[in-house]
């Protein structure tokens, strides 16, 4: 496994259709496993914050005595979540730039350390979990939440979904990620040193008229969009045409009135 040092790429880029995804989430639907460890007056790190709303959540839960720093490699997604928390009233939140191998904090500065969809997308996430562990106050806790993309499953079938999940793993894992991360948190965890890890997993489902166009709309534009589709160009795993169709599954799918699709996500809680 690559090295610490190794460059990370993000397979899904900062565009407007992935940022339209990362808005949608809340502490609620993407962090309900870490919601019961979370109390006023805590140090709270958000690794990986994106466009801030589950980083805004967090921070309510923790004030009002309680603070929050945010970071990202991103300081475009920084700049959009500074002020998202901002119009939320919030004044416990700093944004910072920040490599979570690298992370500028003080050993055990932090009582909670949370990662929500970032290792994953990294070449060495135990490392990047050690990183964690080291500005985990005692006693405190690393919470890290990643889907696991061959657990996606929907109807009605649909081949060009089929194409779509077949290219994702291999555009990712050309990247240096791991798309299937969400089965492996626990053993990453475990080789990380935690000494404690408490596993569990939670489900994204989308069955609803609306849920189904806005879902399918994003991935076909994300498809054709983004930083995935082009490095899957690139690399000669597809062509445009083939985007093209893929989109125009993912649209199909959506408009399906009795399509479904779901998701399955692993979660860690890890201590010690």
């Amino acid at each position: 496994m690559p090295g610490p040092q190794s460059a990370t790429v993000y397979t899904h880029g900062h565009q407007e259709a992935v940022l339209r995804s990362h808005r949608s989430r809340t502490a609620a639907d993407s962090a309900a496993y870490l919601l019961p460890e979370l109390r006023p007056g805590q140090a709270l790190l958000d690794v990986g914050c994106g466009p801030g709303t589950i980083t805004a959540d967090l921070a309510e839960l923790v004030g009002p005595t309680g603070r929050v720093v945010a970071v990202d490699t991103s300081a475009e997604v920084l700049e959009q979540a500074a002020g998202y928390v901002a119009e939320r009233g919030l004044s416990n939140v700093v944004f910072e730039l920040a490599d979570v191998h690298r992370l500028p904090y003080r050993d055990g500065e932090f009582d909670v350390v949370h990662a929500h969809q970032v290792l994953q997308h990294l070449g060495d996430p135990v490392d990047a979990l050690r990183e964690m562990r080291r500005v985990t106050a005692p006693g405190g806790v690393v919470a890290a939440r990643d889907a696991d993309y061959a657990s996606m499953t929907w109807f009605p079938e649909a081949p060009a979904l089929d194409r779509w999940l077949e290219l994702y793993r291999c555009t990712a894992r050309v990247n240096g990620g791991e798309p299937d991360a969400g089965r492996r948190l626990l053993s990453w965890a475990r080789a990380a040193g935690f000494t404690e890890v408490a596993a569990s997993t939670s489900t994204w489902t989308y069955a609803t008229a609306e849920r189904r166009d806005w879902w399918g709309g994003m991935w076909a534009d994300r498809v054709t969009g983004t930083a995935f589709g082009r490095t899957a160009v690139q690399r000669g795993f597809a062509d445009r045409a083939e985007l093209e169709r893929i989109a125009a599954g993912w649209q199909e799918w959506g408009a399906a009135e009795d399509g479904w699709f779901s998701m399955i996500h692993g979660e860690v809680l890890a201590r010690g």
